[in-house]
């Protein structure tokens, strides 16, 4: 089964989150250059701060709390220790370019509590046999928002067929780099491509974790936590359900799923183009 990621520093969605099933809870500490390059994109720029580690921290039962802290700056190692200090189990680092910057966050970290990469600029792709044979690299996740950007493309998904994810996946598992996670997913039958299809992606590709996006539950918009319970509860085990049936395709049936997909993903890339140029 996917580990499911969800965005929040809310304690009360939190706790709805881990209650329903939901893996890591992510608190989105990175700022640090993030509203110039983001400039125009549908992205949202957190109001996350390192008050919440405990508040969150607090509510969970079963799920890991992520601190994403900013790319590597002159402050990393005091934010890498005042995340784990206030109660963080896993720290991600985004934005890295080079070996050097990932060498220097798992040493900083020391350990402490357990590592993610998150790979997405084109720069690391570029770097990708060097950054990979780094010491102690526990886990990578594809940013493909950032990373489709980072290649001047239009939709996210592009990744896909493009063949960049296809690619990244297989220098993960050439360094033996098996903990790894791709993207997120909206609720089924959700979305601009169908969850289903990025779902039997996930698993063709051997993907162990994926984020909850705002597709999945924009909780920003709805004032009543029970309504955010029901609609966890109900889907993930959506999601769930599906992926006992997915971890039983056989290559034919990825195979078709996967033209579908890139089929959906062009369609929508063309028409995301042709508004561009329209306005």
């Amino acid at each position: 089964m996917l580990k499911l990621m969800y965005i929040t520093n809310r304690p009360d969605v939190a706790g709805v989150a881990d209650k329903s099933g939901v893996d890591r809870i992510m608190i989105d500490l990175e700022k640090l250059g993030k509203e110039t390059r983001q400039q125009g994109w549908n992205s949202i720029i957190s109001d996350h701060n390192f008050d919440d580690i405990p508040k969150v921290k607090k509510e969970l039962k079963s799920a890991d709390l992520l601190v994403r802290i900013n790319p590597m700056n002159v402050n990393t190692k005091k934010e890498i220790d005042d995340a784990i200090s206030l109660g963080a189990d896993m720290l991600m680092l985004p934005y890295f370019k080079t070996a050097d910057e990932v060498s220097s966050f798992i040493s900083m970290v020391g350990k402490r509590v357990r590592t993610s990469l998150l790979l997405e600029t084109k720069e690391a792709v570029d770097n990708i046999d060097e950054i990979l044979s780094v010491s102690d690299i526990e886990e990578v996740h594809i940013g493909l928002n950032d990373l489709s950007h980072s290649y001047n493309a239009n939709f996210l998904f592009q990744m896909f067929p493009m063949g960049m994810v296809d690619h990244i996946v297989e220098k993960l598992k050439a360094h033996g780099i098996n903990n790894y996670g791709i993207g997120g997913i909206a609720r089924l039958n959700h979305g601009l491509v169908p969850a289903e299809d990025v779902i039997a992606e996930h698993y063709r590709l051997g993907s162990k974790c994926a984020i909850l996006s705002r597709a999945f539950c924009n909780a920003d918009k709805i004032d009543d936590v029970c309504e955010i319970e029901k609609l966890f509860t109900y889907e993930i085990k959506r999601i769930r359900d599906l992926e006992q049936e997915v971890a039983q395709f056989d290559s034919a049936t990825f195979e078709y799923c996967r033209q579908r997909f890139n089929s959906k993903v062009q369609s929508v890339a063309e028409e995301l183009n042709s508004q561009k140029v329209l306005g």
